[in-house]
Parts: C-alpha cells; structure tokens; sequence
C-alpha cells in the first residue's frame, strides 16, 4: 500500500472562515451540494434505465457528471483552463494527485471513471458518489494483480475511459512524485496492449495572488473538512490549467516501467514544480 506523503515541510496554515466569510462559504457551498444532490438523483434515475439497455456501458450519466463538477468548480469561483486535447482512444488517462479537487477539475471536460483503492467504497457519502459514477475500486496488493486486469479488460471492452493517479497519494500540489508502475501491468496483457493508450495530464493550481504555492494542496493529515472550507471561504480563487499531453500507444512501449517513466516525464514537465 502506497503511504501517505507527508512531505519534508511544515503544513500551510489553512483558511479558517471568520464573521463574512461564512456568507462566502454558504453562498458557494449550500448551492454545490444541492447540484450535487440533486443530480445523484438524477444519474441514479437514468441508470435504472440504463442499465438494463446497455449494460457496463454507460452512454448518457456520465455527461451527468460532467456536468456535477463543471458546475462546482463555477460556483466555487475558479477561473479554469485546457491546454491540449482530450483523447478519443480507449485506454486510461492518468495526472498528478494534489487534492480532493482533483475529482472535478478532471472529470469537468471529460467523461471518465475514476480507479480508486476499495477503502473509499466505505466511506460515508463520498463511497456513495464514487459507486453512482462506476469507479472501480482496487487494492494495490500484487496478489491482486490477475483480478484488477480481468476488471480492466472489462471495462475498457464496455467503452469506459478509466483514471488514476499513479503517484499513489496526494501532495501539496508543488511537485510530481515517482509514478507507481503496479497499475500499468494491466495494460500490457494479450488483450488491451495492441489496443490501448494512455494520456497523461498535468494539473495545474495556482495560488490565488499573494498566497503559499501549496495553497490548494491536501496532503498527510490534513482533515477534509477544514480543507474544504479553506478553499470556499477564499475571497477570489488562483486558477486551474490542465495540461492534456498527446496520448501514447500502449504497444510502443517495453514494459509498464518503460511506460510509467515516458508518462511520469511528461507530467512533470508541464508542472510548475518546488524541486
């Protein structure tokens, strides 16, 4: 299991809201839940429909999501900006992890499912969201590697674009951390290597003016909650640039270390980085 990065600096002091700025935090955060509400509903709706005509495929909710986090991130106040293209190829996508945000800065353009460890799938509420959008949850263990490509095969042969993190945890949004490679192995089986890409993607927070470059991280123990109303509470947000590289066939590469390392390069150099 991929540990937690603590990194080798003291925490940023987060927003803590005080008198007015409870009027922002409600103002931004009563009408993103009531979106978010309000559209799981809907998406649930739709899937009892969808399901049984298409199956894992999933044709119609996932513009529903997309349309959950482009909403957020409005409402939230941020300026947001694509730099490149999303890929069309069936494969995965992958991007530096820098903070709960991530879930709708990636998910706004495009309509992926997320790869996340099976511990989420017990979490209150957000286990609940993650199951309505078809995550896939996984264990990281190698014993499980068999079972975690069979899932992938499957769902990549129902058309779904799948996302993860290869960094294995969050940071303070200030640098890209050695990509993982345990994920990428899937990939190279008789099955998905001739026919699957991956596109990395580097994202991008920058600070509001005058604020820590860590200021959008979520990192170590850094609790969700006060994470949460730091970001709601700011007066006027940075802005969130993503930065779509061109995706890279599967087949061109060696092996999974050969791909994660081309993959790793790649983000890391469209990231504003502190090393």
């Amino acid at each position: 299991m991929t540990p937690t990065w603590t990194g080798n600096e003291d925490y940023i002091a987060q927003r803590k809201p005080k008198g007015l700025d409870w009027l922002r935090v409600v103002r931004r955060g009563v009408p993103g839940v009531l979106v978010i509400a309000v559209c799981l509903v809907l998406l649930l709706i739709v899937r009892l429909v969808e399901r049984p005509l298409f199956g894992q495929r999933r044709p119609i909710t996932p513009y529903i999501t997309c349309f959950v986090c482009r909403s957020v991130l409005w409402l939230i106040g941020f300026p947001y900006e694509i730099k490149g293209v999303p890929m069309s190829h069936p494969g995965a996508v992958v991007a530096n992890h820098a903070s709960w945000l991530d879930i709708f800065s990636l998910n706004a353009p495009q309509r992926i499912y997320f790869v996340s460890k099976s511990e989420v799938a017990g979490w209150p509420g957000i286990g609940v969201l993650a199951k309505a959008t078809g995550t896939v949850f996984i264990s990281r263990q190698r014993k499980e590697a068999k079972r975690q490509q069979d899932l992938f095969e499957q769902r990549l042969g129902a058309g779904h674009k799948l996302l993860f993190f290869p960094e294995g945890t969050s940071t303070d949004a200030n640098r890209v951390l050695p990509f993982k490679t345990t994920l990428f192995e899937a990939f190279f089986s008789d099955a998905l290597r001739e026919q699957s890409y991956v596109q990395p993607i580097s994202v991008n927070y920058h600070a509001p003016e005058g604020e820590d470059p860590r200021y959008y991280g979520w990192w170590g123990d850094m609790e969700l909650v006060p994470n949460v109303l730091h970001i709601l509470s700011t007066p006027k947000q940075g802005k969130i640039e993503l930065v779509f590289h061109p995706p890279m066939a599967v087949s061109r590469f060696a092996n999974r270390k050969a791909l994660a390392a081309t993959l790793e390069q790649n983000v890391r150099e469209a990231h504003f980085s502190s090393q």
